[in-house]
């Protein structure tokens, strides 16, 4: 995740594992369910983990699923994660104005995002933009 510049075929493969790793963790946390721990908050946080990469239009990855099929969770954390991804500095890029972040994030819409929830991000986007300035990276 900290190379600078674009992966090659085999690293994609490798990063695209990370959703995986996440649902499996999360199961590891889940077997605490066995002593009456209530961790039932954790099968949201699978998943999210497990599809918060796919697309509106069955594009994305794990599954390659699309629309309403993808869990409302992870719908709302791909656009949560590509905001954050845009305006967040990295070793590979710099950080991105929010406006042109906001942009792309709208241009997703009906193919990369669920249409609805991008025009509730479109609509809250000063709030998102306070969270961003609030907890953001110095």
């Amino acid at each position: 995740m900290l190379k600078p510049g674009p992966f090659n075929p085999d690293e994609w493969e490798i990063k695209k594992t990370h959703a995986r790793l996440g649902v499996e963790a999360i199961e590891e946390a889940l077997q605490g369910e066995e002593n009456h721990v209530p961790l039932s908050f954790l099968h949201i946080a699978m998943d999210i983990a497990h599809s918060h990469h796919e697309k509106w239009d069955g594009s994305g990855y794990l599954d390659g699923i699309g629309g309403e099929v993808i869990p409302l969770p992870a719908r709302l954390m791909a656009v949560a994660d590509v905001f954050d991804a845009l305006i967040s500095k990295h070793v590979y890029k710099p950080a991105m104005l929010i406006d042109e972040a906001a942009k792309i994030i709208m241009s997703g819409q009906g193919s990369h995002f669920d249409p609805e929830i991008v025009a509730a991000f479109q609509t809250h986007l000063d709030g998102f933009w306070q969270i961003a300035a609030r907890y953001g990276d110095d």
